[in-house]
C-alpha cells in the first residue's frame, strides 16, 4: 500500500492569525479554494428570517433542500442523501459501502486515504502522469479496472476526483460514463467527487442523469456556493445505495442555517452566472500571470485554482511559509504523493488579491535568486 502522508487542509486562518497576533479577517487565503465573490446576497435575507428555527432541532431529513436539488438535478429526492459537508459522506462511505480497498488517482485530496484509514481498510494508488500534465489516466484506469488491480493491488472500489484537486484536471463526461460501465463489469464501487464541478459543469455526470447503483456522486455546497463554515454537502446515487449512506450518519447531521443557506445559495441563479463569468475570465488572466513568473509552470485546469510548479531550487514549504508570515496563505502540495517538492495550489481570488499574491510571489522568487 503506497505510504499516505498525514491530511493537510487548507482555509485555517484562525491558527495563523494567532501565530501572527492578528485578526482572521487579516489574513489572505488562497489555500481554500471558495468563491471569492462570497455567498448569494439571498443567503443572508434567508437566515435572518430563520431565526426563530433556532429553537427547535433541526430537520434531520433535510426535506426542502432535497426536494430543491432534485428539482435542479430532475431526478427523486430519494437519490439525494444530504450531509454535514461532502467530508462527512466521503468518511461514511466506507462503512455504507462495505469498501476495503480503495483505488485513488494520486496526486489527490487526502481525506479520501484518510477516510479509510478511520474505517481501518486500505487505499491502493494509480499515479497520473506529470508529462501529461496529470491528466487523469481514463485508459489505464479502465484497464486496471478490468482486472480489478493496480500496482499488484486488488481493490474493490475506485473514486475519483473530478476535477481534480489538486490538479484542476477534468475528463468528458463520455469518459466518465465509461469508467462507470468498466466498474459495472468488474462489480465495483465507483465514486466521483464533484465538489469542484460548478466550474465545468459540462463535465459533470450527473447532466446526463446517470444513476447506476454501483455509482456515488458527491457534490459541496462550500466552494462555488461560498458556505464553508456552514458545512453542507450531498451524495447523489439510485435509492438502495442512497439509503445504505444514510444508515450510517449520525442525526441532525446538517444544522438549520446549513439547509437554509444552502436552499437559498441554489436558488439564486443570477449569483451563480455571475460567479462563473467572473471565474472563466479571472482565471485566465492568473494562469497567465502565473505562467509569466520566471521559472513557474502552470497545470491546465478546469476548477477555480491552480496547480503550479515553482522554479528550481524554490521549495514549495519554503515559499508557502514566507508567504504565511505576511498574512497570505497558500496551499503546499509538496506531501502529496505524485507532486512534487515544488508544488502549491493558489486559489483564484479577487482581481485585488490575485495582484497581491502575484507581487508577493515575484517578490520572493526574484529576492532568492
Amino acid at each position: 500500500m503506497a505510504r499516505v502522508n498525514r491530511s493537510v487542509h487548507g482555509g485555517n486562518i484562525y491558527r495563523v492569525a494567532r501565530a501572527l497576533a492578528c485578526d482572521p479577517g487579516d489574513i489572505v487565503d488562497f489555500s481554500a479554494s471558495i468563491n471569492p465573490l462570497g455567498p448569494s446576497p439571498h443567503v443572508w435575507k434567508a437566515i435572518a428570517s430563520s431565526r426563530h428555527l433556532l429553537a427547535h432541532y433541526p430537520d434531520p431529513d433535510c426535506w426542502e433542500l432535497r426536494q430543491a436539488l432534485a428539482a435542479f438535478w430532475r431526478m427523486n429526492p430519494d437519490q439525494i442523501v444530504v450531509g454535514n459537508g461532502s467530508t462527512e459522506l466521503i468518511d461514511a462511505l466506507p462503512r455504507a459501502l462495505g469498501i476495503h480497498r480503495l483505488l485513488v488517482v494520486q496526486p489527490t485530496f487526502s481525506e479520501y486515504a484518510a477516510a479509510m484509514r478511520r474505517a481501518g481498510t486500505e487505499t491502493t494508488t494509480l499515479y497520473a502522469d506529470r508529462i501529461d500534465d496529470y491528466a487523469i489516466p481514463v485508459d489505464r484506469l479502465c484497464r486496471a479496472m478490468e482486472t480489478g488491480r493496480s500496482e499488484g493491488r486488488s481493490f474493490d472500489s475506485v473514486m475519483l476526483c473530478h476535477p481534480n484537486s489538486p490538479t484542476g484536471q477534468a475528463c468528458t463526461v463520455d469518459d466518465l460514463i465509461r469508467l462507470a460501465r468498466s466498474a459495472r463489469k468488474r462489480g465495483l464501487w465507483l465514486i466521483i467527487d464533484e465538489s469542484f464541478a460548478d466550474y465545468c459543469s459540462d463535465r459533470s455526470v450527473l447532466r446526463r442523469a446517470v444513476s447506476w447503483p454501483h455509482v456515488v456522486v458527491l457534490r459541496s455546497m462550500t466552494k462555488f456556493y461560498a458556505l464553508p463554515g456552514l458545512r453542507v454537502g450531498y451524495a447523489v446515487s439510485a435509492q438502495t445505495t442512497i439509503r445504505r449512506i444514510q444508515q450510517q450518519l449520525p442525526p441532525w447531521s446538517v444544522g438549520t442555517m446549513g439547509q437554509v443557506a444552502a436552499l437559498a445559495a441554489l436558488n439564486d441563479e443570477a449569483h451563480a452566472r455571475t460567479s462563473l463569468t467572473f471565474m472563466t475570465q479571472e482565471r485566465e488572466r492568473f494562469r497567465r500571470k502565473l505562467a509569466a513568473l520566471p521559472g513557474c509552470t502552470v497545470i491546465p485546469t478546469y476548477a477555480n485554482y491552480c496547480l503550479v510548479e515553482l522554479p528550481h531550487a524554490h521549495p514549495a514549504r519554503d515559499i508557502t511559509e514566507r508567504l504565511r508570515r505576511k498574512g497570505v496563505l497558500i496551499r503546499d502540495c509538496s506531501s502529496v504523493p505524485g507532486a512534487n517538492s515544488r508544488s502549491v495550489r493558489l486559489a483564484v481570488r479577487t482581481r485585488s488579491e490575485n495582484n497581491r499574491l502575484l507581487r508577493e510571489l515575484s517578490h520572493l522568487l526574484l529576492l532568492k535568486n
